[in-house]
This record gives structure tokens, C-alpha cells and sequence, in this order.
């Protein structure tokens, strides 16, 4: 259900707008973030941060190189509430008293879908072992599994002309995806734009083994007319955050878009999608399009397409597009990542990288039957787990309402993306992983903006992909905390809400 943050780090950074540059420390311990603070008659200084996490490192240790030390600072500053929770984990059963994740970061409900039904995973054939599954495959990833990945897409994408077993790559997962293009793409200390909030763990991605930073396009809440939405992007965005990138003299080679967005849950539509592309050509960018939860469109009226829909893509030797069976088929464990290109070049140099994150054959074998079984997909586990999904969006949606929190959420992925402003005495980040932290003692885990570069303090993340019964419970958690907090007088500027909708523009 609510989750806690990804990875937390510090790093300078800036508001967007008028905002300016804010140096943030960590999220750790004592170190909490601070709020925007310039004032109205000061220089507009920035519309975009830049990312150093190195830069704010305090210690090392004496038997670690630099980098190594950067590595273990990321690992020691991230997991403080996933710690808290696993020391004192909920379980209905032995321990039902004790602290719910309801911000897991995988899907946790299709598991349970899969075992009994899927075939593929309950049958003896599934566990054949053939002598050429146990010697080196492919470093893309042997033939039979790059063919099955090539149709499953063609079909789920809607490509306009089959794709290409020789475009398709295979990985253990999309960190180490994001990880190689990062290393292939860039030199040590380029970036690549990303819209925030977004999924914090991709600094990491990117950082830890390619040196490459984020520049964060800053979106915020604030609805302008009828055709925008909250937390919208737009190329203007884009062209501001990257000329301010270039005269810090921070060299930009690429853009991370997530489609469905994770925390927002957003849907960027065709036509969004055409212009995004069409800014990166006149660039010169390469375009990163992490599609993770493409099959957990929940809405049909959300309007969800495929990069790999579109007719023409403007720069199609610059567009790598990366989908994962870890939310999809709640399969994190199985750790499989599939990367489509064009560029030919990209796909050797990444492959060349899956000596280190590549799957063992007989996995491969395991994914090739499950993805190659359409009927099965298409008429039993999608309905049923859409059908799952949409129940437990509505549950909390509606518990929500009743509360008068407003939210933002568009029928796709597990999250909604929840505004708990009015419950911050002052807006401030302290104020608002100080209410993070009473969930926390309240034995229930939310994940809170800071951890996705949201600028706006109080957007807290919530994931609903679980069970009625613990829903219901980690929603009284939550009602509990909140009742105890003072609100913020009426006269407070207001909130904006966005559901599922019709597709937009």
C-alpha cells in the first residue's frame, strides 16, 4: 500500500520557477531538507536542479576507494524505514499489531494470481533443464527468448510493423538497464534531464557505476486553465531546464521519461509523447522511455500508448525504450529486463555490459514460456488483475475522498499520488518527514515527496495494490495520524485533485 521512499540522497539542487538554489542534505537522521526560501524581490535564479550526490558525502572509510565509499553512503542513507519495517513486520497472523509496508515497491498482488494460474510457471516443463541452457548464452540474451520478447511487445506495444528480435537486449531487471545505457550514453559527470517527482532509485541507476547525473525538470500542482493538469509536462519545461543545465556547463546527452510516471501515475499521450521526442531531436538526446507499468493501465478511458505505437519516432537511433516483469507480473524476484533499440551500437555495448547483469539460461527459458502464452495473459491474468487493481483504487480512493484529502491519480500503477499539506504546520521538508516519521511510529509506511524531488513539501506517495483487509487497516493507521495533526486554516490556497479521465490532448 504506502510506500516509503526509494532511495534517499542529498544533493543541490533548485526550486523551479522562481525558486532558488537550495543545497539539501540528507533525509538521514537529523540532516532534513529545506524548504524554498527566496523571496519574492529576489534574482530568478534557476528553473531546474542538478544532482551531485558525491558532492555532499561527509565520511568514508579507510578500506573503501572514493567510489566505494559514495556506493556504501547511498546504502546507509536509503533503507531507514524499510529497516524500521522489517524489524517489527506486519503479519496478519503472528505479528498483526506491528508495522505495515504499505509503500512496497513492487506489485504485490499478481504473485498470487500467477502461481495457480499460469501454466507456464505451474507445469513440469517449466523447470526443463537442456544442456545449452547451462552454457553461455548470447550476451543479449539467447535467440528463442529475444524472438518471444520481439512478438510479446509487437502485440502489447501495438507497433505499427513487427519489432526486432536483433533491437532486443535482455537484463536482470531495469536498475541494471538504467545503469548500462547510463555507462554507454554518457561520459563520467554528463547528465540526463528527468522530470520530478520521479522514481528516486534511478539516481542511483545512473550514478554508482556510469558517474552520471540527473537534471531535474521541476513540475508542481498548480492547474493554469482547462487544458493543463497537475504536475504537467511540457517542452517550455524542458527547454528551460536544459539551457540552464548548459550554462552551469553541465553537458546534457539524454531524457528519462516514464510512461506510465511513477509517483504520479500519469499518462503521457501520443501527442505529448511526439513533442518530448521532437524536443530531444532538435537536441541531439537520446530519449530513455522506462514503460514498467504499461500493463497495469487499470482505466480504460486513461488512454495509455506505447512509444513503441507511435508511427513515426523522430529520432528512432536515439529512442531506447525498457519494460521489466517486475510490476507487471509482480515478478521483482525473477529479476528479467528487456531493452528495445534501434541503434545497433547501443544494443553491442550494452549487451557487452550483460556479462554482469545478465539471466541465467534457465531463466530465460522460464520467461520465454510465460511471455509467449497470449491467450492466458490476455484472458485471464490482465482482466483479473486489472479488475484487482481497480478495486483497490477505488477503496482507498474513496477512503481518501471521505477524509477530504485530495489526490492525484489516473487509473494506472499501483500509487496514487496524495497531498497531506494542510496537515504540515509550516511547508517545509522538515515538517513534512516529521509526519512521515508519525506514520512510521503509527506502524504504517508511506513514502514522502522529498524522496522523488517533489519541490512542493507534503505530496506523499501511497501505493493501494494489496489486500482489502490490510488496506482497511493501513488506512485506519493513516486516518489516526492524521487526526492528531493540526490542519491549516481554510483560507489555504487549494489543493487541486485529478482522477482518471478521457485521454488528453
Amino acid at each position: 500500500m504506502f510506500t516509503l521512499p526509494q532511495k534517499e540522497f542529498r544533493m543541490t539542487t533548485a526550486c523551479p520557477g522562481s525558486d532558488s538554489i537550495q543545497d539539501l542534505p540528507s533525509n538521514k537522521g537529523d540532516g532534513l531538507e529545506r524548504e524554498c526560501s527566496r523571496k519574492p524581490d529576489q534574482k530568478l535564479l534557476k528553473f531546474y536542479g542538478v544532482g551531485d550526490p558525491a558532492a555532499e558525502l561527509s565520511s568514508s572509510s579507510p578500506y573503501l576507494s572514493s567510489r566505494g565509499s559514495v556506493i556504501k553512503w547511498f546504502w546507509d542513507s536509503a533503507e531507514e524505514g524499510y529497516r524500521t519495517y522489517h524489524m517489527d513486520e506486519y503479519d496478519e497472523d503472528k505479528n498483526p499489531s506491528c508495522c505495515m509496508d504499505t509503500g512496497a515497491r513492487e506489485h504485490v498482488r499478481p504473485s498470487a494470481l500467477l502461481s495457480p494460474l499460469c501454466p507456464q510457471l505451474s507445469q513440469s516443463d517449466m523447470l526443463q533443464v537442456e544442456p545449452a541452457l547451462l552454457q553461455y548464452p548470447d550476451w543479449r540474451g539467447h535467440l528463442f527468448l529475444r524472438e518471444e520478447v520481439a512478438r510479446f511487445l509487437s502485440f502489447y506495444c501495438r507497433s505499427p510493423a513487427p519489432l526486432k528480435p536483433e533491437n532486443v537486449v535482455v537484463l536482470n531487471g531495469c536498475a541494471s538497464l538504467f545503469s548500462a545505457l547510463a555507462t554507454v550514453l554518457c561520459e563520467a559527470g554528463e547528465a540526463f534531464l528527468i522530470p520530478a517527482p520521479y522514481y528516486g532509485a534511478i539516481t542511483q541507476h545512473v550514478y554508482l557505476y556510469g558517474n552520471v547525473r540527473l537534471v531535474c525538470v521541476y513540475l508542481d500542482s498548480e492547474v493554469t486553465g482547462l487544458e493543463t493538469r497537475p504536475f504537467q509536462l511540457t517542452v517550455e519545461k524542458l527547454e528551460m531546464a536544459l539551457q540552464g543545465a548548459n550554462s552551469e556547463g553541465v553537458k546534457v546527452k539524454g531524457l528519462i521519461l516514464i510512461n506510465p510516471q511513477n509517483p504520479l501515475g500519469d499518462i503521457y499521450s501520443p501527442g505529448e509523447l511526439q513533442e518530448y521526442l521532437e524536443f530531444a531531436k532538435r537536441h541531439e538526446l537520446h530519449v530513455m522511455v522506462d514503460e514498467v507499468y504499461m500493463l497495469s493501465v487499470f482505466e480504460e478511458s486513461a488512454g495509455y500508448r506505447s512509444v513503441l505505437s507511435l508511427e513515426r519516432l523522430p529520432d528512432p537511433q536515439r529512442t531506447h525504450v525498457m519494460w521489466a516483469t517486475s510490476k507487471d507480473f509482480g515478478m521483482s524476484g525473477l529479476r528479467f529486463g528487456t531493452l528495445y533499440t534501434e541503434n545497433r551500437a547501443v544494443a553491442t555495448a550494452v549487451a557487452s555490459l550483460c556479462r554482469y547483469h545478465g539471466l541465467s539460461g534457465l531463466v530465460q527459458y522460464q520467461m520465454a514460456q510465460l511471455l509467449r502464452d497470449h491467450d492466458w495473459i490476455n484472458q485471464v491474468y490482465l482482466p483479473e488483475n486489472h479488475a484487482r487493481l481497480k478495486a483497490a483504487h477505488t477503496y482507498v480512493s474513496e477512503d481518501l475522498r471521505a477524509l477530504g484529502i485530495p489526490f492525484v491519480s489516473r487509473g494506472a500503477g499501483f500509487f496514487i499520488w496524495v497531498d497531506l499539506r494542510k496537515y504540515l504546520p509550516e511547508a517545509t521538508f522538515e515538517e513534512e518527514v516529521l509526519l512521515w516519521r508519525r506514520f512510521l511510529e503509527n506502524k504504517v509506511l508511506l513514502s514522502f515527496g522529498k524522496a522523488f524531488e517533489c519541490k512542493e513539501p507534503g505530496w506523499f506517495r501511497l501505493v493501494f495494490s494489496d489486500k482489502t483487509h490490510r488496506l482497511h487497516l493501513g488506512m485506519q493507521r493513516v486516518r489516526q495520524v492524521l487526526e492528531g495533526q493540526p490542519q491549516l486554516a481554510d483560507g489555504a490556497p487549494p489543493h487541486q485533485i485529478q482522477e482518471p479521465q478521457g485521454p488528453h490532448r
